[in-house]
């Protein structure tokens, strides 16, 4: 096994997606003093990401939390690329795409491929076997699961996720790098679901049991575990902003590899999904947002 770089020596970060996920791993990685290099095969999402970027930085130096130096330093930092080819000397390739284990798998056999030996392989996935998607690499013991929460630059956790032969000298550059660029770093073995949605997307399902049922209103079981369990958003308005699609993916990993029928996606989400009601990026999902987000930040979600 090629010998990885410390976490210190972590200098060029490739990114893949330049979708929202990716784009504030993006500007966290180059706010840190990283090159990165952004992925996109659409001109149109890299131009997008760049100008949410950019916009992102300068509003913390307008609330005096960046210099406008290191605004303009870690913008000049960000390279936008359309070919894999180009990440082939990246120390660490973070990929944020579609949550579909088929789509990451050859994707990671690609990067296999092109990268430098020494390269660690990351994926953003919320719920897929690191395991399997390593397996379709020639280097397992270098690919890892790196679990941002969104938004990005604002959330602070992140779950990092061992593969079956993920190595120990990878997990501790990849712990590092993690709290390099500000987050607290929660641990979990690879399996469904890991830590956060293992435990969140059945509270969302059987919120959603709740409304198909008829126990009571999207408001009342909204504002029920709002106010009574001090949540800050109640989980049929966090799935819209998750979105409804990533919720019954999540639970289809969970029910298919844990096999028990308490996470059996509830129909109504299903209903919803089928009907093209995937949420806030939607305009529509359990509530109707119109043209307009609601004025709440969002929570943990891919």
């Amino acid at each position: 096994m090629a010998t990885q770089a410390a976490a210190s020596e972590i200098e060029a970060v490739g990114v893949i997606g330049a979708g929202q996920m990716g784009s504030g791993i993006a500007q966290l990685a180059a706010a840190s003093g990283c090159g990165v290099l952004l992925l996109d095969s659409d001109p149109a999402a890299l131009s997008r990401a760049v100008a949410s970027i950019s916009s992102s930085l300068r509003r913390l130096v307008a609330k005096g939390q960046l210099s406008q130096v290191a605004c303009e330093e870690s913008i000049k930092r960000i390279r936008c690329v359309s070919s894999v080819q180009e990440l082939r000397d990246a120390d660490l390739v973070i990929e944020a795409i579609v949550e579909s284990e088929d789509i990451k798998k050859k994707l990671f056999v690609e990067l296999d491929k092109i990268t430098k030996p020494s390269a660690i392989l990351a994926s953003n996935t919320s719920s897929i076997s690191i395991t399997r998607v390593a397996s379709a690499t020639n280097r397992p013991c270098q690919v890892i699961g790196m679990h941002f929460f969104n938004p990005p630059p604002i959330m602070k956790l992140i779950e990092i996720i061992r593969g079956a032969d993920t190595s120990g000298e990878v997990f501790s550059t990849v712990k590092s790098f993690s709290e390099r660029i500000g987050k607290t770093v929660i641990c979990s073995q690879d399996y469904p679901g890991f830590i956060v949605n293992r435990i969140l997307m059945p509270m969302i399902n059987e919120a959603f049991w709740a409304l198909y049922t008829g126990v009571a209103t999207k408001e009342d079981i909204d504002t029920g575990m709002k106010l009574g369990t001090n949540h800050p958003m109640g989980p049929l308005q966090l799935a819209d902003f998750i979105g409804l699609d990533v919720c019954l993916s999540v639970l289809q990993v969970l029910h298919n590899g844990l096999g028990d029928s308490k996470y059996s996606p509830c129909p109504l989400l299903v209903q919803y999904v089928d009907a093209g009601r995937l949420g806030i990026k939607r305009g529509q999902g359990v509530y109707s947002y119109g043209a307009r987000s609601p004025s709440i930040k969002p929570r943990p979600s891919l």
